[in-house]
C-alpha cells in the first residue's frame, strides 16, 4: 500500500479544525492525544471516494459492515486509557487501523484484534505503511480479550457489547484501565473498569452508539440487542 507524500499530507486544514472545533471543544485536554490526532491522517483509512468526508463530525462506513469511529471519540475514548510512554494496550476491534494508528503514537506496544480478516489483513498493509512497527494485528475474536500477550496497560473496546466482557478486567495490569461501550443496540454507555490488585473499579460514563461487538464474550452473530 502505497500513498504518495502529497496525499499523506493532505488536508491539514481541515484536520486542525476537527482537533479544534470537535475535539477540544467538546472537553478533550491531554496535549499528547490532541497533538497526535491533529497529525494523523484519517483520510488513509477510508476509501479515496470518501476522503473530502474523512474529517467530518461523525462515524463513517467501512467494509465489513463496520465503521471508522466519530473523530471526537476516538479522541475521547483514548483520553480515557491516561495512556503513559511505553505502554502496553490491546484494542478490540481494528476495523480501518485509525484507532491503532492513534494509540501506537501514544504506546510502546499496541495488540489489535479483528474479527475480519479482510478488515485485519487491510489495517495491518496500511499501518505498515505508515510506519507503525510497534503495531500487531490479529484476526481473531477479540471479544474475550487476548490473554497470550497479557497484562495490559489499557484495553479499549471500540465495539458495542452487552456488558462488559468478563474476561477483560483480569488481563488488565495493576492501575490498568479498561474503557468498553455497554449498552444495547440504539445507544450505550462508556464504561471505564480501573483495576487495584483484586479489586475492579467501574464508572459509567457518556453515552454513545458502536457497532455491535460480535464474539463468545459479546453478541452472537445476528442476534438482535436486546437487554
Amino acid at each position: 500500500m502505497y500513498f504518495t507524500e502529497e496525499e499523506h499530507n493532505a488536508f491539514p486544514v481541515e484536520r486542525s479544525l476537527m482537533v479544534d472545533s470537535q475535539i477540544a471543544a467538546r472537553g478533550v485536554r491531554d496535549e499528547r492525544v490532541l497533538s497526535v490526532m491533529r497529525n494523523t491522517p484519517r483520510h488513509l483509512f477510508l476509501p479515496r471516494v470518501q476522503w473530502l468526508e474523512a474529517y467530518k463530525d461523525c462515524a463513517l462506513p467501512i467494509a465489513c459492515g463496520q465503521t471508522i469511529s466519530q473523530p471526537y471519540m476516538v479522541a475521547a475514548m483514548t483520553e480515557m486509557l491516561r495512556i503513559a510512554p511505553g505502554a502496553k494496550i490491546l484494542e478490540i476491534g481494528t476495523g480501518s487501523g485509525y484507532q491503532a494508528a492513534v494509540l501506537a503514537q501514544l504506546a510502546g506496544t499496541v495488540v489489535t484484534v479483528e474479527r475480519h480478516p479482510a478488515l485485519a489483513r487491510e489495517a495491518r498493509a496500511l499501518l505498515e505503511s505508515l510506519g507503525c512497527a510497534n503495531v500487531r494485528v490479529i484476526a481473531d475474536d477479540g471479544s474475550s480479550g487476548f490473554p497470550e500477550e497479557a497484562p495490559y496497560d489499557g484495553i479499549l473496546v471500540t465495539a458495542g457489547a452487552p456488558a462488559v466482557p468478563p474476561a477483560l478486567p483480569g488481563q488488565l495490569a495493576e492501575g490498568g484501565r479498561l474503557v468498553v461501550p455497554v449498552g444495547n443496540e440504539k445507544i450505550q454507555d462508556i464504561v471505564t473498569v480501573v483495576r487495584q490488585g483484586d479489586l475492579y473499579e467501574q464508572e459509567r460514563g457518556m453515552a454513545c452508539r458502536f457497532v455491535p461487538l460480535i464474539g463468545k464474550q459479546g453478541w452472537r452473530e445476528g442476534h438482535l440487542f436486546v437487554r
